[in-house]
């Protein structure tokens, strides 16, 4: 299998994201004497600046740490619902289902406070050294990319009708292809952040900043801009029923991971409130179905049958997402093995053209679709379908592993709140306006996210972090890179590289929660052959093109201390430096 970059490998530290320039910022930390904590820390604040259609201060994060020797851990950044966040509330707005854009849609932020209790907790560095490379970057300004100035494009008419604050920071006049573009207005937020900890002891510097953000001017601020009605996709103006309460009412917590033994290494997933499990799901239902040990060919590739089989395993996993998952539901069935051989055993030699959720709990009950299903993704609604969102993988030489996945809050996703510099998220629209579901709206619950970090421990104590990008499609292009690991026998960088295909026949988590039965995207390099196969099976099969799928990254320790790194081509942002 060719390899677009070679296997990086070192003793001292790694990190690997989506943007270079998170990138070097975290190895910079690492340089420095910070540790893996400080590292994603940093990183996640540049992203923030340099990636302003994927993530923003105004998004979630859920990360998963694992301390030497230490059972991994989930860090829970994803902010709940507002208090007053009802059914019957939303639908006095006159709305069938939460836009994606605009202010209904607005959860807790929670990626500033979760980065920040991430270095209060396992950091060695003050809030503001952390936060000092995202300041310069956001001041003196960084050259655009070509992708963020498209975003901009496409809105900016909008953005100067409707929503005038986004269109004072980003659109007066939008940038071209590697413009410089400078937010002095987040600069001056992280500034005052980091101002609130000075002179205080580290940890305590932290909780002074976490309160500057949710119960300071933070807070203030959110709560003044939700009273102020703005333009949404539903076609009408709505305020939002985000509070500064809200926001004083929330902190993050670390949870457990669910975890899945699976060929000589133990995968960590985050909970019901995250689609994660649905990664071990899939993998538990298909692992009979594999060869017993993996290819020990570096050419190996995948082939019509290992992509037919994974694919419908996948599907049923989602569509037990779609009917049971939830903030707090019950999913200790889910890998139980009589219940994946159940749902193994509807695997047939052609494709599935239907829903098929399981009786994890009783009948499964599917929320009711929008009338016409499938349809086109009306533009501007949602989130962007691929590479919606950012991730990095940090390894420090102290063996600390961190993978870790923030998004929301994008600049197209809500107007700008002037004096921050930044917007607020759109998370709620995951929900549904309909009783009786896993995910039916109600006050201060986790929408279920997509957003899915990856945590690898091996029976020999090796430990590897990875994710990616990509809204429905993120646990999907992280099982192809595994299986291209464990069933091709590939390493992390050559798995990355390798073709890649996702399912669009489940129910999409965001605006306009459309299906596509038989749906399969694939990446032309599987070749002709294997795509003509798959259609014969009954795939709705579209080619994607050969290099379109996928962001992924990867940082890993070996039992013996050798550090290893990896990172996505496609697109031409993502990187991994090491030493």
């Amino acid at each position: 299998m060719m390899r677009t970059r070679p296997p990086l490998q070192g003793s001292f530290g790694a990190v690997a994201s989506t943007h270079w320039l998170a990138t070097s910022s975290g190895m910079a930390v690492l340089e420095r004497g910070g540790n893996a904590a400080d590292a994603a820390a940093a990183a996640g604040f540049v992203l923030h600046v340099v990636e302003p259609h994927l993530n923003g201060p105004g998004g979630d994060l859920p990360a998963i740490v694992r301390l030497p020797g230490e059972a991994p851990r989930v860090l829970g950044g994803q902010g709940p619902t507002p208090a007053h966040a009802t059914i019957e509330r939303m639908r006095a707005e006159g709305i069938e289902h939460i836009p994606g854009t605009g202010l209904l849609a607005a959860v807790v932020p929670g990626a500033v406070p979760a980065w920040l209790t991430l270095v209060r907790d396992h950091g060695s560095w003050a809030p503001a050294d952390v936060l000092a490379f995202a300041i310069e970057l956001a001041d003196r300004g960084h050259r655009v990319l070509p992708r963020v100035a498209r975003t901009i494009g496409a809105r900016a008419d909008f953005f100067r009708e409707h929503w005038t604050a986004s269109a004072a920071l980003w659109a007066d006049p939008a940038p071209g292809d590697w413009d410089v573009i400078r937010n002095p207005a987040l600069a001056a937020t992280y500034r005052r952040l980091a101002d609130a900890g000075r002179g205080k002891e580290r940890e305590a510097a932290c909780d002074a900043a976490i309160a500057a953000w949710s119960e300071g001017f933070v807070a203030e601020a959110v709560d003044r801009h939700a009273r102020q009605p703005a333009m949404d996709s539903s076609g009408a103006a709505h305020a939002g029923l985000l509070t500064g309460d809200d926001l004083a009412g929330w902190r993050p917590a670390w949870e457990d991971t669910v975890s899945m033994p699976w060929r000589g290494t133990t995968v960590h997933k985050a909970g019901a409130w995250s689609q994660g499990p649905a990664l071990l799901a899939a993998l538990g239902i298909l692992d009979p179905l594999l060869p017993q040990r993996a290819a020990s060919s570096s050419t190996a590739s995948f082939d019509a049958e290992l992509v037919h089989l994974a694919a419908e395993a996948m599907k049923l996993a989602l569509a037990d997402r779609d009917a049971w998952f939830g903030d707090g539901a019950d999913l200790s069935r889910l890998l139980d093995g009589a219940y994946l051989a159940e749902r193994r055993a509807l695997i047939g030699e052609t494709a599935s053209l239907e829903l098929r959720p399981g009786a994890l709990r009783g009948e499964p009950r599917m929320p009711r679709l929008p009338e016409g299903a499938p349809a086109a993704r009306p533009a501007g609604t949602g989130e962007p379908t691929r590479g919606d969102t950012c991730h990095i993988d940090v390894v420090d030489r102290w063996g600390c592993v961190i993978s870790a996945t923030p998004s929301g809050g994008w600049l197209q996703s809500s107007p700008a709140i002037a004096e921050l510099g930044f917007c607020l998220g759109t998370r709620a629209q995951m929900l549904w306006l309909e009783e009786g579901l896993p995910t039916s709206l109600a006050p201060r619950i986790r929408p279920r996210t997509t957003l899915s970090p990856t945590m690898l421990v091996d029976d020999d104590g090796a430990t590897a972090a990875l994710g990616t990008p990509g809204g429905d499609q993120q646990d999907q292009w992280q099982y192809a890179m595994l299986l291209g690991m464990r069933v091709l026998g590939l390493d992390a960088q050559a798995a990355i590289d390798a073709p890649s295909w996702h399912v669009t026949h489940l129910v999409s988590s965001f605006e306009p929660r459309v299906w596509e039965p038989g749906g399969l995207h694939v990446e032309s390099r599987l070749g002709e052959a294997t795509i003509d196969e798959l259609r014969r099976r009954g795939h709705v099969v579209t080619d994607a093109g050969p290099w379109s799928l996928g962001r992924l990254s990867y940082a890993a320790r070996d039992a013996d201390g050798t550090i290893r790194a990896a990172s996505n081509a496609r697109d031409e942002q993502g990187y991994a430096a090491l030493r």
